[in-house]
């Protein structure tokens, strides 16, 4: 069977949830027996995400094989399970890199280089590109109809329809319908206005997806279908939900998944929801709670800690427990012994920079200390080394060479690495986009070690990014006082992980574990950290 294309546009304002959305239609079609994949088209100029604030767009996600990309592909793994990879996301910036690097080789034979076609045409290759086995490929349009960045992307797919046919291509388009107290009532005109929005520039949506904190009436689904041109039918009411979990069982009640079967004339399929419903009822009926602090910098926009705000979600539903997070601003907050006497456990996040660095500092002395279970990711790993040498060790100058010149690198710069590809090369002076340690890389654990208890084997393979390491000429000092270290990549030059010998439960490593956990398949150490969590809450302070 040829593969089916479904577009997810937004209009009316932005965050709305199109890669929720799109990560919940493919699980109801996973549901029915169907493939699917997913890909993200962002309008930015940015090659991709690396280089950006997380206050621009949230956390960067990072696939197995090192593409940094748009946190919507957490989305996806983490409802459909498709890993994403490389030819699932890309950014404008990308597109017209692609094709000036063809105009500087000549491959337009003189040509004029123009939006239209050299552009939408490089747009649609990557469209249909690598969908062989696919019964569904669903692409969301990144930004809001109306923005100019968008229209080569809207013009591209829509010359798609007429390249694939109607029979192949479905427009989805996720509008806004907001309740006025004053007026008592839903309001449709900023969706009817979206919808014509997107008529200008040739498209015509099949069916509208509308956020709504309460369902539409009846009159009102019809006044959209007469003036959006579509069926009463295929306008599908998306509901605030108390979990993320739960919206596709809302979807699949307001019909979203049937009407799109019936739009490309499949058959009804029998739906098993059961998982679905099965951690929904997890989390909404948890009857104890764990307080779990992220103690970071970008604690403003929850979205730069995405993943792994779910990864700990998925750690609690492993053992039926809540899991409330406490975001702890590391630049910030003055009196952080008080704010973390209050939590069960800690997460140190990762990040970059020197800025909030003191106060991720004394968050990792106080969880040594007082013996609160902590897990250190990347960047919280590369600190508690420093944390040691400065306090355990008396190295008061210990630094990272990310911050600047020191006599005491316990922290530098990687200039070498193996991958699939060979040696990679990195120098200081060098680019920062895209040149980082990035995707899935092997390492082993030490036996009897904790990290290895807390996943059962003995070889993982986790995700990183970053372009610092830990130095192991620190490595005997430092295990002299207890800080052991626990995995190192195969060739046993990377350091990957340690952890407090005589601590109940501190662990800390240089990947990223919250990328790899998924509601169906909770990552261990997020599971470790909530139970250690569960029995600190239970002792006697």
């Amino acid at each position: 069977m040829s593969s089916r294309f479904i577009f997810i546009t937004g209009g009316v304002t932005s965050s709305l949830g199109k890669g929720l959305a799109s990560a919940s239609l493919a699980a109801l079609l996973q549901a029915r027996g169907f493939s699917v994949l997913l890909r993200k088209l962002d309008p930015y100029l940015n090659v991709d995400p690396g280089t950006m604030s997380p206050y621009q767009h949230g956390e960067v996600f990072v696939t197995d094989d090192g593409t940094e990309a748009d946190l919507d592909l957490g989305h996806y793994e983490r409802f459909s399970g498709v890993e994403g990879k490389s030819s699932d996301y890309v950014t404008t910036g990308k597109i017209y890199s692609t094709v000036l690097s063809k105009e500087r080789r000549g491959d337009y034979l003189g040509a004029t280089v123009q939006v239209i076609p050299h552009i939408t045409d490089e747009m649609k290759r990557f469209i249909l590109s690598n969908t062989e086995g696919a019964d569904f490929v669903l692409c969301e349009i990144g930004g809001t109809v109306g923005d100019i960045e968008c229209l080569p992307y809207l013009e591209a797919i829509r010359q798609l329809r007429n390249d694939l046919g109607r029979d192949r291509v479905m427009f989805v388009h996720l509008t806004l319908l907001p309740y006025i107290p004053t007026a008592g009532e839903l309001k449709t005109k900023p969706t009817q206005h979206s919808v014509k929005a997107l008529l200008s520039v040739g498209i015509q949506a099949d069916l509208l997806l509308c956020r709504c904190d309460r369902p539409i009436p009846v009159e009102e689904k019809r006044k959209l279908a007469q003036f959006c041109n579509v069926s009463s039918d295929h306008v599908i009411a998306a509901l605030d939900a108390s979990n993320i979990y739960r919206v596709p069982m809302q979807y699949h009640a307001e019909g979203f998944d049937e009407q799109v079967c019936r739009y490309f004339g499949f058959k009804d399929r029998p739906v098993d929801l059961t998982k679905w419903k099965a951690i929904s009822h997890s989390l909404d009926q948890a009857k104890e709670a764990v307080r779990v602090a992220i103690v970071g910098k970008y604690v403003q926009l929850p979205d730069a800690y995405k993943s792994l705000i779910q990864a700990l979600a998925h750690g609690g539903m492993a053992s039926h427990l809540k899991v409330e997070i406490v975001l702890v601003d590391s630049e910030k907050d003055k009196d952080l012994e008080e704010t973390l006497s209050t939590v069960d456990a800690i997460v140190v996040a990762g990040g970059f920079g020197e800025r909030g660095v003191t106060g991720k500092l004394d968050t990792i002395k106080i969880a040594r200390t007082k013996k609160i279970p902590t897990l250190g990711i990347c960047f919280g790993m590369q600190l508690t080394v420093i944390e040691a040498c400065r306090n355990l060790l008396g190295i008061e100058t210990a630094s990272s060479t990310e911050f600047g010149p020191t006599n005491e690198p316990a922290v530098g710069l990687m200039t070498e690495w193996m991958d699939e590809q060979g040696i990679q090369k990195r120098c200081a002076g060098g680019d920062l986009g895209g040149t980082m340690r990035l995707g899935a890389y092997p390492c082993e654990l030490k036996a009897d070690s904790l990290i290895a208890k807390t996943y059962g084997v003995s070889t993982i393979s986790e995700r990183h990014r970053h372009r610092y390491e830990v130095n192991t000429a620190y490595k005997d000092r430092l295990e002299s006082v207890g800080l052991t270290f626990s995995g190192f990549s195969p060739d046993g030059t990377l350091p990957e992980t340690l952890e407090y010998k005589d601590h109940p439960w501190f662990i800390g490593v240089q990947f990223h574990p919250e990328l790899k956990s998924r509601p169906f398949a909770p990552h261990p150490l997020f599971v470790g950290l909530v139970n250690a969590a569960y029995e600190y809450q239970k002792k006697p302070k």
